[in-house]
């Protein structure tokens, strides 16, 4: 999945679709400690997706926590 894509997901979505990623990877990594599995770079994929995943919800939530100290600011000027 492109980032662009994961960008513009809600983030209700976003976590959905980033915990059956990470429960995907797992289960792979599973398989492939049992036996070899048949796309071995599947795994590799699953796990730049995770990354993503990661990337754009630490950005929001970053993002959620400046527009908090931003409005937190701007209440005790305002005082």
């Amino acid at each position: 999945m492109k980032y662009e894509d994961i960008k513009a997901l809600p983030n209700k979505e976003l976590v959905e679709r980033y915990k059956e990623e990470k429960s995907r990877l797992i289960k792979m990594r599973f398989q492939n400690a049992v036996s070899q599995i048949e796309n071995p770079h599947k795994m590799k994929e699953a796990k730049k997706d995770v990354a993503r995943f990661m990337t754009e919800l630490n950005a929001r939530r970053h993002e959620a926590e400046m527009n908090a100290q931003e409005r937190k600011m701007n209440q005790s000027q305002e005082n």
